[in-house]
């Protein structure tokens, strides 16, 4: 059985997309993300055998269940760090039954569904599978069987986070794939990146939406 997962923050201001709200202000960049998320709910929705949103924090569920009908809840790991929280996340998965798991973030609404469904084949051959992103980190994890020791004492949030978790699957001699570069959506370069992307989607209705907002907060910007 197939797990998707997704991990997501509230979109409290001042609270998401921090980087970004330095430059568009953080009621916007909260409304940006929470629009993220309602894409990525709606586009994904019939990825996989199950999808599960893990949520952050914990008090804030009624505010995803607004928004979504087709994933399950689940809160995050509380606390702990953002390793302590994807190996709870994959170690409850793996325990429940789901013998191929793919986990993301919720920073790439435009992420092409085609590179799940080559996650979830990956896992029929490998150990884990990874989504190098252009930050030098990863946009996507997935894992078979087992969970890798590649979240304890990682580099979160830093460019060598991607080299550090190969060093750990190469020194474990973890099976692992990899697939196409990706990006997140940190700051406003990375946002003029995303509005080229979805300038060339045509048939989407979601990315159609996410590209109005776009465009409206760069004009804003401007």
């Amino acid at each position: 059985m197939k797990l998707l997962g997704m991990f997501a923050k509230y979109w409290e201001p001042g609270q998401v997309k921090t980087r970004l709200a330095a430059t568009l202000g953080e009621q916007p960049s909260a409304r940006m993300y929470q629009v993220f998320v309602e894409t990525l709910i709606h586009r994904l929705a019939d990825v996989a055998d199950h999808r599960i949103l893990a949520f952050a924090p914990p008090d804030r569920e009624h505010n995803f269940r607004r928004v979504q009908e087709t994933w399950d809840l689940q809160r995050q790991l509380d606390p702990g760090d953002l390793g302590d929280r994807m190996q709870y996340f994959f170690e409850t998965a793996l325990r429940d039954g789901f013998d191929r798991v793919v986990l993301i973030g919720s920073d790439s609404p435009d992420l092409p569904v085609d590179v799940l469904h080559q996650a979830f084949e990956q896992l029929r051959d490998h150990d884990v599978v990874l989504g190098p992103s252009l930050d030098g980190g990863y946009y996507l994890i997935g894992v078979a069987g087992q969970v890798p020791s590649v979240f304890d004492g990682m580099p979160w949030s830093s460019p060598e986070l991607w080299e550090r978790t190969v060093s750990r699957l190469t020194e474990q001699q973890c099976r692992f794939a990899v697939l196409p570069t990706w990006y997140d959506v940190d700051t406003l370069a990375d946002l003029t990146l995303l509005n080229k992307k979805l300038a060339r989607h045509t048939g989407d209705p979601w990315l159609e939406d996410l590209r109005a907002l776009v465009d409206s907060l760069l004009h804003d910007n401007a």
